[in-house]
């Protein structure tokens, strides 16, 4: 679904990225991790086409994005839903609206199928009906982040890409995340690839996961990043918070 090679990304002279390798596989949940800083959400701003290339290529369901005329990577974008943090929604809007915003964008439908179809996603997530009326300002932090999910599944992507939806919630909403989106992978068919600081995520919802080190990624699964003799690697999974969340992995609470 999504394979990079030899990416290197820059910011003011500085380099996020060099010599970056990425393979995405059609069905997992990749989680990705990394220290503060080190380029976690950069790579996925990168892969859909928001932060420029400096070096290297970036294939996304077999095509190079970075050949793409304007208006293919219009369309191809379509292909894809993406969940920034807090769920970024337009403040002006209505939840409703934010969701049919995908719809208006890229389809020519009438008003009320567009309003059934943003009805839908609500319910996909796990939001009533009537949230759909209220301005994203009357939503809790773990309801915006849902309903910013709804709008991502619009236009029923087959690829996911989620930039830290855990973050801000608390235990019991981040394990619901948890288990919501590895519930809407397996009933969507979804591909996901997931920014994450969160132990318990990669515990509870990832097949394996990718670690920004050294501006390049190791990946695996969490018993096969255990044996990396990388400092930083070791100290993350390892540590209690690490130990922890295996144990909850092991004992199934981890849904």
């Amino acid at each position: 679904m999504i394979r990079v090679r030899g990416l290197e990304t820059r910011i003011g002279g500085r380099v996020i990225h060099h010599g970056l390798d990425l393979d995405l596989t059609k069905g997992e949940i990749l989680g990705v991790v990394g220290a503060s800083g080190a380029g976690k959400s950069v790579l996925l701003r990168t892969i859909v086409g928001l932060m420029p290339v400096a070096a290297g290529t970036i294939e996304v369901f077999g095509e190079e994005t970075g050949r793409l005329s304007d208006a293919a990577r219009k369309r191809f974008a379509a292909r894809w839903g993406v969940l920034f943090q807090d769920g970024a929604l337009f403040s002006s809007l209505t939840v409703l609206e934010n969701i049919e915003a995908p719809l208006r964008e890229h389809l020519t439908l009438p008003a009320e199928l567009m309003e059934g179809i943003a009805t839908l996603k609500l319910s996909l997530v796990g939001l009533p009906a009537a949230v759909g009326r209220r301005y994203p300002s009357e939503l809790s932090g773990g309801m915006r982040k849902r309903a910013g999910l709804a709008r991502a599944l619009a236009l029923d992507p087959r690829l996911l890409l989620l930039d830290e939806p855990t973050s801000g919630l608390d235990p019991i909403s981040a394990h619901e995340f948890d288990v919501l989106i590895k519930d809407l992978k397996e009933s969507l068919n979804l591909t996901v690839f997931m920014v994450t600081h969160d132990l318990d995520s990669l515990a509870t919802a990832c097949d394996r996961v990718a670690v920004l080190v050294d501006k390049r990624l190791k990946i695996g699964t969490i018993p096969e990043l255990l044996h990396d003799p990388d400092p930083w690697i070791q100290a993350y999974f390892s540590g209690p918070r690490g130990r922890a969340a295996r144990v909850e992995q092991r004992t199934g609470g981890g849904g």
